[in-house]
């Protein structure tokens, strides 16, 4: 399919242990980019999930690397490699941002999709109002099966919104990975000019797929990432991702930032394209992927209890958020008492002296 009058667009891509996800990933971006940059390898703090000299311990590589070779007639994608391991995400994003020359960059992990209609309707509204400089999108992210999500209090809090496409110049420059952010020559936020919210984008049905808690491989191998990952502070990652993930022992903390209430809700919708392609090959004994059973998934979510319990999780949780303030003041009252007592008898004496008549 031709698609036309669309900016050029960079696509960035960092990746380890990307697969089953590349090839499908790449074919998805192909006809609307102008490039692909793929950065392959490990941060120090994946060193336990790669090999000694910081690359894949699947077949990632040589995958792009056939990928390259067989299925780039036009000679978009750019492959950056080295031998040892990045310092972390943000050099990695940096690597491909310096070696940008589209008119947007847009930031893509490799479990992440679109369909094709909504990428082109984006595509069409920068070129109509190239004074935007920043999009986002709402994820919607799979979990343990192509028929099922997760969705959580962590997610619902401003987290399920991905900043993923920025205005690019030469001048510009990638900040940080975490959240992705991108300045203007003049040291601004792009975020802080024309932004569009991926809220916005989803009362247009226009959302991000997130196959980021699928397979087993994949979900075993990002948490013993996360586990090990000061940023993330996630000591219990990988009990998570056994007790949880794997054995569904704890049905109301199912997303992996475990510390929120989270569940399970059936998929109801179409994939994009090259999911579908995927899930098709994986059934026809392509791909050798394994699965996690869906029993215990099935047994769930059929399950009235459950289905009330998440309703009421659902209800609650912008309650939760407002009344947090004075749970913790009540929390901080219990425990130290006689100190609550003198702060708030300090905020009353200068409150009070503030607003004393002269």
């Amino acid at each position: 399919m031709k698609y036309l009058d669309i900016p050029k667009v960079t696509f960035g891509i960092i990746v380890l242990n990307g697969e089953p996800f590349t090839r499908y990933c790449l074919r998805a971006l192909y006809p609307f980019a102008h490039e692909i940059i793929v950065v392959e390898g490990a941060c120090e703090a994946a060193a336990a999930i790669a090999t000694p000299d910081g690359h894949s311990t699947d077949e990632t590589l040589e995958v792009l690397y056939r990928f390259k070779a067989e299925d780039d007639p036009d000679n978009k994608i750019h492959i950056v490699v080295r031998d040892g391991f990045w310092s972390e995400k943000d050099e990695q994003s940096q690597a491909y941002a310096e070696r940008a020359t589209g008119d947007y960059l847009w930031q893509v992990d490799i479990d992440e999709f679109y369909k094709p209609e909504d990428m082109q309707t984006i595509l069409e509204l920068l070129s109509k109002d190239p004074q935007i400089t920043a999009v986002s999108f709402k994820q919607i992210a799979f979990w343990g099966g192509f028929d099922y999500l997760v969705d959580s209090w962590y997610l619902r809090r401003g987290i399920n919104i991905f900043h993923r496409i920025f205005k690019w110049k030469p001048d510009y420059q990638y900040v940080n990975h975490r959240p992705p952010t991108v300045k203007d020559s003049r040291g601004q936020n792009l975020r802080d000019l024309r932004w569009i919210d991926g809220n916005e984008l989803a009362k247009q049905g226009i959302v991000l797929y997130h196959y980021s808690l699928l397979f087993p491989k994949q979900v075993i191998e990002k948490c013993e990432y996360y586990g090990s990952a000061a940023w993330a502070k996630r000591h219990q990652a990988q009990k998570w991702a056994q007790e949880v993930f794997l054995e569904l022992r704890h049905p109301y903390r199912v997303h992996n930032v475990y510390d929120y209430p989270g569940w399970l809700e059936r998929f109801v919708g179409t994939h994009p394209p090259q999911i579908e392609a995927l899930r098709t090959d994986i059934k026809a004994g392509r791909l050798n992927v394994h699965m996690r059973p869906i029993a215990d998934i099935e047994c769930l979510l059929k399950s009235p209890t459950y289905w009330l319990r998440r309703e009421m999780l659902k209800f609650w949780e912008p309650w939760e958020l407002q009344l947090k303030p004075w749970k913790n003041r009540f929390s901080r009252l219990l425990r130290d008492p006689v100190g609550s007592a003198t702060s708030l008898r300090r905020k009353a004496i200068i409150f009070f002296n503030k607003n004393a008549p002269s």
